[in-house]
């Protein structure tokens, strides 16, 4: 509906800005990553997110476009709602959220304040898919980062486990903690083999 604003900046805040355009003043919430982006220029261009409920209007502001993809990205997962996809966005920058999702980094997004370990798996079970099209990243680069990961399978491919079927394991290992040693890793693969 409204794709984004052009105006004057005339509050600034760390939650919110109020920006006027043509004599129309427009109330914005925003994260903390948007605010840090902000400097003090005083007309600036803010992507927008319309959020309609029966009770309220809220405008959201966001200074790049791929911080309100991944906003409303967001949204779309069951108990994600507005205020706690900003605060998402306001501990983490998009990118970090991006990666911690790609990468089943359950670890980092459970650490943002008001996300529990259901909440943070359901984000990356909901969302690392459509994370991956949309950024067209392969699962592989991805996974080629992840020392303890690639140390434990090749531990595993040693005593004899097939890698495909090792790797399943070891992702589900650590898609329930991201910060596993690699000792730790094996011994719970070894388990499930």
């Amino acid at each position: 509906m409204i794709t984004h604003l052009s105006g004057k900046l005339v509050e600034k805040n760390p939650t919110y800005v109020i920006v006027e355009c043509h004599g129309v003043g427009y109330f914005l919430n925003i994260s903390l990553h948007t605010f840090s982006l902000l400097g003090d220029e005083e007309n600036i261009r803010l992507f927008t997110h319309l959020q309609i409920k029966e009770d309220a209007h809220t405008l959201f502001g966001f200074v790049e476009k791929a911080e309100r993809e991944i906003f409303r990205l967001l949204l779309s997962v069951s108990g994600i709602g507005s205020s706690t996809a900003r605060t998402m966005l306001s501990s983490l920058s998009p990118t970090q959220v991006r990666d911690a999702i790609a990468n089943g980094d359950v670890a980092s997004i459970q650490a943002i304040k008001g996300i529990g370990a259901k909440t943070a798996q359901r984000v990356i079970l909901d969302l690392k898919d459509k994370i991956l099209k949309v950024y067209d990243m392969g699962e592989v680069s991805l996974q080629s980062n992840n020392t303890s990961k690639e140390e434990a399978l090749s531990a595993l491919e040693v005593l004899g486990f097939v890698r495909r079927q090792s790797e399943k394991v070891v992702d589900k290992v650590l898609s329930e903690d991201p910060s596993r040693s690699v000792e730790d890793i094996i011994k719970l693969a070894l388990k499930n083999l």
